[in-house]
């Protein structure tokens, strides 16, 4: 816990890039370990456990860095789409464990992470930011590489 309390506390202006490795390799793992927690029950069940255990730490680490009490203060647009982030989590995590007790994780994590192709095309959308060749030529190796991989 304390090693995750220290990461969270970068200052500089590249902090958000040593948090999206870290979301990566993390991702890559859940993908593992999911595979593996998946093959002898139901993936419903395996989403609530794993679910559990994501509301511990979560809480946990706002308790003990003592925002809490923020909860009344958050705004009601925000709130709303904080629960609609949640509805969709919970949506892709539920789809996400179907997908890994039926499929490879070889195969069924590359078309999960296309989702990076819609995540570019609604933040140009509803986010107004900016799309530039780099973020094109990017998209289309992306969705490349994962054709080539489950074809």
């Amino acid at each position: 816990m304390k090693f995750y309390l220290t990461i969270m506390q970068f200052n500089n202006i590249e902090a958000w890039w040593i948090y999206a490795l870290l979301s990566s390799i993390f991702a890559a793992l859940t993908t593992i370990f999911a595979k593996i927690g998946v093959e002898n029950v139901n993936s419903n069940l395996a989403t609530a456990i794993r679910t559990i255990i994501i509301l511990v730490i979560a809480w946990g680490i706002v308790f003990v860095q003592g925002n809490a009490v923020n909860i009344f203060t958050i705004p009601r647009k925000t709130m709303i789409f904080l629960l609609l982030s949640g509805v969709a989590t919970g949506l892709s995590w539920i789809f996400y464990f179907k997908a890994l007790q039926a499929g490879q994780a070889s195969l069924v994590a590359p078309i999960d992470k296309s989702s990076l192709v819609l995540v570019l095309l609604f933040s140009v959308i509803f986010l107004g930011e900016s799309l530039t060749w780099k973020i094109i030529l990017g998209t289309c190796l992306v969705v490349i590489g994962t054709l080539v991989l489950i074809i």
